[in-house]
């Protein structure tokens, strides 16, 4: 695996806009897509939307786990009889750069005694954090930023997703350690490859990759 260019996708809650955040570095990179956990929408999965809408990924790995409710992996595994265990959680064996996307944000269970920061913390990938602009995002960003950093684990780039308060953004900005990378996306109307792949472009000016 090019583990340089390799990096684990977590937002600062649910609905931020991780997978379309996924699909824009598995396009930039021509990379591996590996979404760990998939909770419902077995029929429209993370995987499939990589699929559909990024041109240049080069494998899908499956799932670890499928889960058919649409609910908390821990919740939705107990529905399914399924034990999620975190010692099966593994980086896949790829040749080509990976993008992981995790489930909601960093203290969603994944079982009764581990979270997805547990997840991040086993895998040990550069992290990306995805951020969008709503009432509470300077506190969840800054718990978020906090809680990786307990764990030794820095956010190597930070992703404002959509449009932003400039005084929201500029809080955050003056908070951050000094060597994570800011980009910013714009809100997308539609996304399709061709948005992706004018996007996953427009990234390629912004990012500084190791």
């Amino acid at each position: 695996m090019n583990t340089s260019h390799s990096y684990f996708i977590t937002g600062i809650g649910t609905e931020v806009g991780k997978t379309v955040v996924a699909c824009l570095f598995t396009q930039l990179l021509k990379a591996a897509y590996w979404k760990p956990i998939q909770s419902g929408d077995l029929d429209n999965s993370d995987s499939q939307q990589i699929q559909n809408l990024a041109e240049q990924v080069s494998e899908i790995i499956p799932e670890r786990y499928r889960l058919s409710v649409p609910a908390s992996p821990h919740e939705s595994a107990e529905k399914d009889n399924v034990k999620i265990k975190l010692e099966e959680f593994v980086v896949p064996n790829t040749k080509h750069s990976l993008i992981v996307e995790g489930a909601g944000g960093l203290f969603v269970p994944i079982n009764e005694e581990h979270f997805i920061i547990d997840i991040i913390e086993k895998v040990q990938l550069p992290i990306i954090l995805v951020v969008r602009d709503y009432l509470g995002c300077i506190n969840h960003t800054m718990l978020s930023i906090k809680a990786l950093e307990n764990k030794g684990i820095p956010v190597h780039i930070l992703v404002f997703n959509g449009e932003f308060n400039p005084a929201t953004k500029a809080i955050i900005e003056k908070h951050l350690p000094a060597n994570t990378q800011i980009i910013q996306i714009p809100t997308l109307k539609e996304v399709n490859r061709i948005t992706i792949t004018t996007i996953a472009k427009e990234l390629s000016t912004q990012l500084k990759l190791n």
